[in-house]
């Protein structure tokens, strides 16, 4: 059997006791980095089975070493850096070949950035479009947000430090002044969320200099979300204020030495697929009352 198991985003604390007994009984873990899984086994005493790095670029090759051990009845893992193999990462070409080859897996829910990112937003829930990495290039950026432009979804994406300004500036341009946050090193000892209007949010991460890993939400095309064009920017009163949330973990210092020692959820999953998906809700009624 291939167990698809999501590993902690930051806190080490958020592995599933199903999750640890997966790592625990596999004799072949699929994994993107080696050298994180390996620290993630040591920190939870896991004897070290045999891993194999499955990454963009070897997909292909490894995807059938993976299937060959599982058709001949081996204990199969697979997981990412942090997060859900599969999900904005080259496990979903693993996952879809067993789909289709009829190869049996099953996924162990754990911690997620995008569900993190988007409760913590503040911004509506009940339906909204997750689109992984958007592109580099500024045209192919531009029309990246501009098919959400008329779409009601709150938006979530990921990004790189060092490109967050740029991106909230494209997502001004193109969508207009919506609200927005942007989420930093989500469950890690530094936490931090900065919400507001996308030209301030552009404003303030223009010249910043972002550590860590990098979500944002952006608030679907409905009105309520959107800053009326007649408020002014000397108005306080008719501004969203921005606020910042910074938390310290749990666990003071002691948490802070499984970080070091750990290693561990240094980065996003890479770009690779730039895969989408949608968490759309059945209940539209509810959906139009909690825009209304």
């Amino acid at each position: 059997m291939l167990h698809v198991v999501a590993t902690p985003i930051g806190n080490l604390g958020d592995l599933t006791p199903r999750a640890l007994e997966a790592l625990k009984g596999a004799s072949l873990i699929a994994c993107e980095d080696t050298r994180r899984t390996w620290q993630l086994l040591a920190h939870f005493n896991v004897p070290r089975p045999e891993l194999v790095s499955y990454r963009q670029g070897n997909e292909e090759r490894v995807s059938r070493t993976v299937i060959d051990a599982v058709s001949a009845g081996r204990e199969v893992v697979l997981v990412s850096d942090g997060g859900y193999p599969a999900i904005s990462d080259p496990g979903y070409r693993l996952v879809r070949l067993c789909a289709q080859e009829n190869v049996p897996f099953d996924v162990l829910p754990g911690a997620s950035a995008v569900n993190v990112a988007l409760v913590l937003s503040g911004l509506p829930t009940s339906s909204f479009t997750f689109k992984g990495f958007p592109p580099r290039g500024p045209g192919a950026l531009r029309n990246w947000f501009a098919a959400e432009k008329e779409l009601p979804h709150t938006l979530i994406g990921f990004e790189s430090p060092f490109r967050i300004g740029p991106t909230l500036q494209a997502a001004y341009e193109v969508l207009g002044d919506r609200e927005a946050a942007v989420c930093i090193e989500l469950t890690k000892l530094h936490e931090r969320v900065a919400r507001g209007y996308l030209s301030d949010l552009a404003a303030q991460f223009k010249d910043a200099k972002v550590k860590g890993e990098v979500a944002f939400v952006i608030a679907g095309a409905n009105p309520k979300f959107a800053r009326n064009v007649q408020q002014t920017s000397g108005n306080p009163r008719e501004r969203l204020d921005l606020r910042h949330e910074t938390r310290d973990l749990p666990g003071g210092p002691e948490t802070l030495r499984r970080r070091q020692v750990s290693g561990l959820m240094s980065h996003v999953p890479p770009t690779g697929l730039g895969s989408q998906v949608s968490g759309l809700s059945t209940n539209h009624e509810k959906e139009k009352e909690l825009l209304r």
